[in-house]
């Protein structure tokens, strides 16, 4: 099972069923650049309806007549889901197919074609738009519209999501195992399996911080990170200013995504956040002799454009847009307690 980790706003005041249908759960990537029309990548924008997109990169590679390695994607989307997305496609010279053969039964349609001068990577994009409908929704109605303001307010803890897990975290598992048995795997594997456990390691100790109701707060020794940038810095003794930042949402504390390499928390901040992990230390080596370089990931996010809408039918369309990388399961878990329909 994926372990649960504490709320930041509170036990759910409501329950709703999410997905009855793919139209349920629609995603946008933004790109935040243009591309530039020239270059041998060329930019494919795609909608997809209940299909993953490593499906749609094999489909793409097939028609493409290249190597899978040749496309980039920004990120993986949710299979059952309406979801927008960009791929790069490296021609090199290669004939252009038409890619209107990749549309098929209504569930890929092809929505743009352009160029670049580079290979599309994951996570350069700026962020993910959503347009959610909860279904069913139960319970008190008046401490669900504040629990939304509080939300768009205050933001909620950067947590991984329960698909990077895994379903009934599986994939965790099998990370675990993979870790003590030391087999090879593809290369594609390995990457899922250190994601998922960098991912448990970051939740463990963003829960840590959200039990302690500091999840918001910059602490000594803290790494911050800018919001809407990958800029850090090292905040050994908060100020006034930069509380005032925190409060106001343009700084976020951060948490490390265990790797090799020094940590740039202040010497009192690595050592507490080494003792969170103590039960766990067998990861934390592990990831640093596959040499996984150290990261850094906010512990917050705030969600902008914000809104939502209770209908006539019971239901709660939410839309808002979350930077690269952040979930929406995240955002859903802080809200209500949600059962998946399909």
């Amino acid at each position: 099972m994926t372990p649960q980790w504490p709320r930041a706003h509170g036990a759910p005041c409501a329950s709703a069923v999410l997905r009855q249908c793919p139209e349920d759960f629609v995603v946008s990537e933004e790109l935040g650049f243009e591309p530039a029309g020239e270059g041998e990548h060329v930019f494919l924008y795609v909608q997809k309806r209940q299909l993953n997109s490593m499906d749609l990169v094999q489909a793409i590679a097939v028609l493409a007549q290249v190597a899978p390695g040749a496309i980039g994607l920004a990120g993986l989307k949710d299979r059952n889901a309406v979801a927008r997305q960009w791929f790069s496609v490296g021609l090199a010279g290669r004939a252009e197919p038409n890619w209107r053969e990749l549309e098929r039964d209504g569930d890929v349609e092809v929505l743009a074609a352009t160029r670049h001068l580079r290979k599309l990577r994951r996570g350069v994009h700026r962020a993910n738009r959503f347009a959610l409908t909860l279904r069913e929704v139960r319970g008190d109605r008046a401490a669900l519209e504040q629990r939304l303001a509080r939300v768009r307010e205050r933001g909620v803890p950067n947590y991984f999501g329960p698909q990077r897990f895994g379903r009934d975290g599986a994939t965790l598992q099998q990370a675990r195992q993979w870790m003590r048995s030391g087999r090879r795997v593809t290369r594609s594997r390995r990457g899922l399996y250190l994601s998922a456990l960098r991912a448990f390691l970051f939740n463990t100790l963003l829960g840590e911080r959200v039990a302690s109701g500091q999840w918001q707060t910059v602490l000594p020794g803290d790494v911050c990170l800018l919001q809407g940038t990958r800029s850090l810095f090292t905040c050994e003794r908060p100020d006034a200013g930069v509380s005032e930042r925190a409060q106001r949402g343009d700084v976020h504390p951060g948490l490390p995504l265990w790797g090799a390499g020094a940590s740039r928390a202040g010497s009192d901040r690595a050592r507490l956040q080494a003792q969170v992990l103590e039960p766990h230390r067998a990861i934390c080596v592990f990831l640093e002799r596959q040499s996984v370089a150290m990261g850094w990931r906010a512990a917050r996010v705030l969600a902008d454009d914000f809104c939502w809408q209770f209908c006539d039918d019971g239901s709660l369309r939410l839309d808002f847009a979350l930077g690269a990388g952040s979930y929406a399961t995240a955002l859903l878990a802080e809200l209500v307690q949600y059962n998946e329909g399909i």
